[in-house]
């Protein structure tokens, strides 16, 4: 049977996140939605998703086939409901299509927006949904709790070295080839877990809950409030309160970041920093790439969502619930507007269009820094982006 996760409608309202990725590429906890359904299958999948996208992410299918909403999480109980799912049948929570099982022929006419004429399975359990980017955030607590009891079950953390103060009730759990000196870790508020080749320096002060994925870094003096996870090779200092980074991104400099989400291969300036709550606390509105309106999003505390290959200048001042897209470049001084679409260049002084080829070229060096290249497939898909008129 192949497993293959689809995105629905709730791609649309993930954007920018969701322009350079199927949903199930979004991190949340510490795995991927993707890592989640793979680890509990003990198998890899398949992806159903934008056309422009599925190059890079395929799609394989066979003769007997169970579609999942890529906007889910699993956990022990949906699972079994889902595995229980014989051919023909639909696993549902209102108007949400959790899982369907089909032949091949039905995967062809399958429409991800569409419930399908199968027979209806009613599920009447709890689970996490994530439909828009600052559920990334606010549901990371619960997803790195879940995920560290699925990563670490059985197994047995390297030791900390003798100066690292560690206190609190949840446990610390350590990957081979991680390196913690002289930090001070704090559990009362969740686990924390050091990933493989990961590094904390010198007097990082860490308040658990936090997730650190394969050779991130947190730089000297950090101080990070949780739920926060960085994915792999991000590199993280400065004063972080309850941020998502999915991968490959750095804020390495002094500055707060606080409720925010950034993509992969983003840069944040030394000195940057946002706003994650109104002078007047009053709930926080974020732009809503379906409505093109900006919507409620019933948070007090919202900062920043930024889109792949985004890059903030020095001292860059960011305002409450502001939304960034893909290979945008903001420097200067004052605040930018809320909403920056993708591919912008410039200011609170105004904005250009960012060149394709400087871009390119800004992304091959990037990528280059960390043994990855900026290939064909993914200049198609900036291409596609970039000619997207909501983008």
């Amino acid at each position: 049977m192949k497993i293959i996760l689809f995105d629905d409608k709730s791609w649309g309202t993930l954007r920018p996140l969701t322009f350079t990725r199927p949903i199930s590429e979004l991190r949340v906890g510490i795995l991927t939605i993707r890592e989640k359904w793979e680890k509990r299958f003990g198998d890899k999948v398949a992806y159903l998703t934008k056309d422009y996208l599925q190059e890079k992410f395929p799609l394989s299918v066979e003769d007997d086939n169970l579609l999942i909403n890529s906007s889910v999480c699993p956990n022990e109980e949906l699972m079994q409901e889902i595995k229980s799912l014989q051919a023909g049948e639909m696993l549902l929570q209102g108007d949400c299509l959790i899982a369907v099982r089909m032949g091949k022929q039905d995967v062809a006419a399958f429409d991800p927006v569409t419930i399908p004429d199968f027979t209806r399975k009613e599920y009447t359990g709890v689970f996490t949904r994530v439909v828009y980017p600052y559920h990334l955030f606010s549901l990371n607590a619960r997803e790195l709790e879940v995920d560290f009891r699925l990563i670490t079950e059985g197994r047995e953390s390297v030791p900390l070295n003798s100066c690292v103060q560690v206190y609190g009730e949840h446990p610390v759990f350590v990957e081979e080839g991680a390196v913690v000196r002289c930090a001070v870790i704090n559990t009362e508020g969740g686990p924390v877990y050091i990933g493989k080749d990961a590094e904390i320096m010198e007097g990082v002060l860490v308040r658990g809950p936090l997730a650190m994925c394969e050779h991130s870094v947190l730089t000297m003096g950090a101080k990070v409030y949780g739920a926060t996870t960085l994915g792999p090779y991000c590199k993280c200092g400065g004063e972080v309160n309850n941020v998502v980074m999915i991968g490959y991104s750095n804020k390495a400099h002094d500055g707060f970041l606080g409720n925010s989400v950034l993509g992969e291969w983003c840069n944040i300036g030394a000195g940057t920093n946002n706003s994650n709550l109104k002078n007047t606390y009053v709930e926080v509105k974020l732009w809503d790439y379906e409505t093109k309106h900006f919507r409620r999003t019933g948070l007090q505390f919202c900062g920043l969502i930024m889109g792949d290959h985004a890059k903030l200048g020095i001292s860059t001042m960011i305002n409450t619930g502001t939304v960034i897209g893909v290979g945008t470049n903001i420097f200067g001084s004052d605040f930018p507007r809320n909403f920056v679409p993708s591919f912008s260049w410039g200011g609170a002084s105004g904005f250009t269009e960012h060149k394709m080829n400087q871009f390119v070229s800004t992304a091959e060096a990037v990528m280059k820094r960390r043994n990855k290249t900026f290939d064909d497939v993914d200049r198609r898909i900036i291409e596609h982006i970039f000619a997207d008129p909501e983008r």
